[in-house]
């Protein structure tokens, strides 16, 4: 065999960051940038493109900050960031939830003179909007149209998203009928922002007419298309068309996952049915998947809802056998049942091991305590903390 040497350049070095990115080794693609340095290989935009774009896709502060660091590096070695850097820099802040770190990178972009493009605008507009700020956003809207950049389907379904939340059905349905006059192609994700617009507002009967003329569109429905029919038959007691809706994605091999069964257990829970819930649980290891520490917390609040103390505790057990670990919404639930069923030794009980595991009160657990407990004048057996918060509150 001939054995053929690698010519180690720019080009390979760029080729094997790039390829470490993909996998998630950012440490290693740092070495990597270190090791061609040293070899008098100097990196290039497309580098620290890789390494930025890298640490962004993988988010959290820590990396958000290594991918900013990264191209203060790069603009000390005279390298100038261009439009992908930006891009990936705001995008990442963006769904870190940072928009000011965010924003200040759209304008030194804009300062460096590159121009934001329908990327840039489509990564703000939905930070925006999921994080409510739906002013902030049509003013990014009307900059972009200004700017002669051209809205996509996916600026439209960040800005229907953002006023569906809010419960602004006529917003949204006014931005859907935007669409088509613009000259763009509704697509599932547009569909369904307006049916769970709909939803959301109470107005079963209009989402059940998007969905229809969907399907008339020739856009094919997905999992989330039938979770929001599921969820609205549910909400109305149907149970009967919500089984008609699981019915028809078995006959176009949609397979129901975790937040369809959720939303079916849910739903059987507020029905008093926990049995067939349980039932429901119990098919879920069967076609293979795994159920989440939401599954358990919404039984476990159904069995507290009808009383059965011993049932909650059952599910709990068999939550934390199969790997999910209470947390502070599992025991609130527990503890809130005990004292209705004035047990508040018990309750308390429950108190002490959920500080013992390290988990840290919210609101709700403060207000069952007061409410529950102090208020029918049992002071909880605790060291210290959640008392003296609760005393000065």
């Amino acid at each position: 065999m001939i054995k053929r040497r690698i010519e180690l350049n720019l080009s390979t070095f760029n080729m094997v960051i790039n390829g470490l990115c993909k996998v998630g080794r950012l440490h290693k693609a740092g070495d990597v940038l270190e090791d061609m340095q040293s070899r008098g290989i100097l990196p290039s935009v497309v580098t620290y493109n890789t390494l930025i774009d890298g640490y962004c896709k993988k988010g959290g502060s820590g990396k958000m900050y290594k991918a900013e660091a990264l191209m203060k590096e790069m603009i000390k070695k005279k390298i100038s960031p261009n439009e992908i850097t930006y891009n990936a820099l705001i995008d990442g802040f963006c769904k870190d939830e940072n928009l000011s770190t965010a924003m200040n990178f759209f304008k030194k972009m804009e300062v460096s003179g590159l121009k934001p493009d329908v990327a840039t605008y489509n990564s703000l507009i939905n930070g925006l909007c999921g994080l409510g700020k739906l002013d902030e956003a049509i003013v990014l809207h009307d900059k972009m149209v200004e700017s002669n950049v051209k809205p996509s389907i996916i600026t439209y379904n960040s800005l229907m998203n953002g006023f569906s939340k809010k419960k602004l059905v006529n917003k949204c349905k006014e931005l859907f009928n935007d669409i088509h006059n613009q000259g763009l192609i509704p697509n599932v994700y547009t569909y369904n922002t307006l049916i769970n617009a709909y939803f959301r507002s109470g107005n079963f009967e209009e989402a059940v007419k998007v969905y229809k003329s969907m399907v008339e569109g020739s856009v094919t429905p997905n999992v989330s298309t039938y979770n929001s029919l599921i969820t609205g038959y549910c909400k109305e007691g149907n149970m009967k068309e919500a089984n008609k809706v699981l019915d028809n994605m078995k006959e176009k091999d949609l397979k129901a996952d975790i937040v369809t069964y959720n939303i079916r257990i849910g739903a059987l829970c507020k029905q008093g049915n926990t049995g067939e819930a349980i039932k429901l649980l119990n098919e879920m290891s069967v076609v293979g998947l795994i159920p989440i520490q939401l599954t358990y917390n919404i039984l476990i609040a159904g069995y507290c809802g009808e009383g059965n103390l011993k049932g909650a505790l059952n599910v709990m057990t068999r939550m934390e056998k199969e790997g999910r670990r209470s947390n502070v919404v599992t025991y609130n639930v527990l503890i809130k049942a005990f004292c209705e069923k004035g047990k508040l030794e018990e309750a308390n009980v429950f108190l002490n091991k959920m500080l013992e595991k390290g988990l840290v009160p919210n609101q709700r657990t403060y207000d069952i305590v007061k409410e529950e407990m102090m208020e029918r004048g049992f002071v909880p057996d605790i060291d210290g903390h959640l008392y003296n918060n609760l005393v000065t509150s």
